[in-house]
């Protein structure tokens, strides 16, 4: 892929910004190296490589879940201002 003035100038349009001259050669510049680095990567042999997720093993360092006793409705429900039906009752926050 070839970076140009072309195509620095229709990626201004897309993100809806201005360049200078000289910001716009410093992006295609830029532009052109981040393409050779992926040409690069391309180039390499990846045969029988498995892709990953991550580049690290990951394991879930969660605790298991535990069924215990919890507190009833009732001594929840006495902390509250107000309950209606063993729920909590609040005012309305947004009219509709």
């Amino acid at each position: 892929m070839t970076i140009d003035h072309e195509l620095v100038r229709y990626l201004e349009a897309l993100a809806r910004i201005r360049l200078s001259e000289a910001e716009r050669d410093a992006v295609e510049g830029d532009l052109q190296s981040i393409i050779s680095y992926f040409d690069q990567l391309n180039a390499l042999d990846t045969e029988g490589v498995e892709p990953l997720s991550h580049s690290f093993p990951a394991a879930n360092v969660m605790r298991e879940d535990v069924v215990r006793p919890s507190f009833s409705n009732e001594e929840i429900l006495a902390n509250a201002p107000e309950a209606q039906d063993g729920c909590f009752w609040v005012h309305r926050a947004v009219e509709g």
